[in-house]
């Protein structure tokens, strides 16, 4: 529900920027320079970036927003939660922006879908948006993974346990990013849980890998406790 943030002229100029708005993102507390590279990415895509004063953060509960973008910190879990309790915007997919993995794994039951790393260059921030725009523009059929981060503890046959951060997650799987890397084609057990997913646990197994501790799980198609999961990501992107 976790992603990351050059010829800047090239990459934008593949993109074409006259696309007809259809979602809007709210941008709170971005430095100028940081929301001006922000809303360059989003317009490649016809997506609108809305900058709100943190005063006037009620706009949440009136307005809808496909999406919004604010720093970590200790003060962005009150815009999350009121965004997460909204009617309008309980389905939002929120963006941070810097902060550190403490910072992200803190408000790792809300949902937070992705982060812009800093300091902020183009290239990656244009990937990110890239991979995430399908969700925020609502076009789920051709969108079958869900960027989102929580905490996922993974558990192997031998009884030894690893913390990891959720990536990307799907009803066959999901992406992780580890405190150490499982063996791969080993069997676990992960469990995790989301906004409005109580903790569930799924046996998988490892299969792939990646640098920076980063790994790959196939759940295991009998596992019939997969099918709370599967209801619940087909509840989110109807939501």
């Amino acid at each position: 529900m976790g992603l990351t943030s050059g010829s800047t002229g090239a990459v934008l100029a593949a993109f074409p920027a006259h696309r007809k708005t259809t979602a809007r993102v709210a941008m709170f507390d971005l430095s100028e320079a940081s929301a001006q590279l922000v809303t360059d990415c989003f317009r490649q895509y016809g997506i609108e970036t809305v900058p709100i004063a943190r005063e006037r953060v009620d706009r949440l509960q009136h307005e809808k927003f496909e999406a919004c973008v604010l720093p970590l910190g200790e003060s962005a879990g009150s815009i999350i939660e009121l965004a997460r309790s909204s009617a309008s915007n309980s389905r939002i997919i929120i963006f941070g922006l810097g902060g550190t993995a403490q910072d992200a794994m803190r408000y790792s039951k809300l949902c937070i879908n992705a982060i812009f790393h800093e300091p902020l260059e183009r290239s990656a921030a244009m990937k990110l948006v890239r991979s995430t725009q399908m969700l925020v523009l609502h076009e789920f059929q051709r969108y079958v993974r869900i960027p989102v981060m929580t905490e996922v503890g993974v558990v192997s046959i031998d009884g030894s346990r690893i913390t990891a951060t959720s990536l990307e997650i799907s009803s066959g799987g999901m992406s992780l990013k580890g405190n150490r890397m499982p063996e791969r084609d080993s069997h676990v057990e992960v469990s995790f849980s989301l906004l409005t997913l109580p903790r569930v646990w799924i046996r998988g197994q490892v299969t792939w890998e990646k640098p920076n501790k980063i790994f790959g799980i196939r759940f295991d198609a009998s596992d019939e406790r997969r099918q709370r999961l599967k209801e619940w990501i087909v509840a989110y992107l109807e939501g």
